[in-house]
């Protein structure tokens, strides 16, 4: 969001809070609590900020949104209220029924009793959901009944509440939307990779890569989205009193029953948006202004560059079950000046003599542009190639299939 941020003409200084070292050439980072609004709301009065923008969920589910525009700052980010579409998986599921949405049928359980049935009555695979935040490693799907079961009592015992769906069969995607609590104005669409190893193997992560544009989605499936998803939406938020300002994530299933919602983020998700934001042309701080501020239906249509963009997550080793962070991470420079690579920093940090370590489990984002996905993957896993960290991993697939004209659906691969 920085890097895209600071393409804008029209943006004159960034400030980020916390931000991590990668950040440090295009905007001045600030040490500070970002789910504490008056920490928060401090600093935007200190540097007379025109615009905030809020990007993960924890600051929209404290309402650090609410402070910032109560102080009347313009905003982009969604309220606590509206904020719920992702911090409650059982009101996403309330509010898509209430809207007509399509979506997965679902079971909200406070008993492992309760989970027992819903598992029966879906069979396998088995999806189970923790109903909060779980930083995209929240959900469960397996064949193994007994792994259901047992993940579906801890999610009770974390928050009183767990949700068992339906499986949605059928390749994956995201769409991002840009709403100003009236107006719904869709970015392009992306895949990502959520299990840890190739062919879609392992434990759940927040994201191993992506890439877009995705050459197997119908031409219509953008505006299908906003007709069917993000406007109604819109409209039920609205009703109740509670308008959505700021990225409707929309996680899809294209299965056999049509179009399918698999779950609603608040936030540009990661890493879906490395690549979507590295191909949009247009401002994004205007834009983000613009939605801020209510006037998305004054935009010009997004203009977009015709690369191809796929980001490659190298992960820390252990992660996801235990990250190992302090290693030192070597060729950042080489891989950065490599032509049509973008390094992007995530768990990152510096020591004492600025020498930049890995401080997460997902410790940096490496994008490749090209021509078509098979050049963009070329060139990120060329990047990847120059980075040297101990221990880390990653996935050698990503967009690999669509590269090839094919689509993979969980472990299948069709054409």
């Amino acid at each position: 969001m920085v890097r895209a941020l600071a393409r804008d003409p029209a943006v004159s200084e960034i400030h980020v809070a916390p931000g991590n070292p990668g950040m440090a050439t295009q905007a001045q980072r600030h040490v500070l609590n970002p789910t504490e609004p008056w920490e928060v709301l401090e600093l935007v009065r200190q540097i007379d900020a025109s615009l905030v923008v809020i990007g993960p969920e924890a600051p929209l589910v404290a309402g650090v949104a609410d402070a910032i525009r109560d102080a009347g700052t313009p905003c982009f980010g969604p309220s606590a209220a509206a904020a719920r579409l992702e911090s409650s998986k059982s009101f996403a599921k309330e509010i898509m029924a209430a809207a007509g949405v399509p979506t997965a049928t679902a079971h909200v359980c406070t008993t492992s009793r309760q989970v027992s049935i819903a598992l029966d009555a879906f069979g396998a695979p088995y999806v189970v959901k923790d109903d909060g935040l779980a930083a995209g490693k929240g959900v469960v799907v397996t064949f193994d009944r007994t792994t259901a079961l047992e993940h579906g009592e801890a999610c009770i015992e974390k928050s009183g509440k767990v949700v068992v769906e339906e499986y949605l069969d059928g390749p994956e995607m995201s769409v991002f939307v840009l709403c100003d609590g009236n107006t719904a104005v869709p970015l392009a669409p992306a895949q990502d990779f959520k299990r840890v190893g190739d062919g879609d193997t392992g434990p759940n992560t927040g994201g191993m890569g992506a890439y877009s544009p995705l050459p197997w989605a119908p031409p219509t499936l953008v505006d299908e989205v906003v007709t069917q998803v993000a406007k109604p939406v819109l409209a039920e938020m609205a009703r109740r009193g509670q308008p959505f300002t700021g990225v409707l994530y929309c996680g899809l299933a294209l299965g056999s029953r049509g179009t399918r919602v698999i779950e609603f983020n608040v936030r540009l998700g990661d890493p879906e948006a490395q690549v979507v934001l590295e191909r949009l042309t247009t401002p994004l701080g205007s834009l983000l202004l613009a939605a801020a501020t209510g006037r998305l239906a004054d935009v010009p249509e997004l203009t977009w560059r015709d690369d191809a963009a796929v980001c490659v997550v190298l992960a820390a080793k252990g992660y996801p079950v235990k990250a190992r962070i302090g290693d030192r991470i070597r060729g950042l420079d080489e891989a950065g000046e490599m032509p049509g690579v973008v390094v992007l920093h995530a768990g990152t940090a510096v020591d004492d003599e600025e020498t930049v370590r890995s401080a997460g489990g997902r410790v940096l984002n490496v994008v490749g542009l090209g021509l078509d996905l098979a050049a963009a993957r070329a060139v990120a896993y060329d990047g990847v190639a120059r980075i040297r960290l101990k221990g880390s991993h990653y996935r050698s697939d990503i967009a690999a299939d669509a590269a090839n004209g094919l689509i993979r659906v969980g472990r299948e691969v069709v054409e």
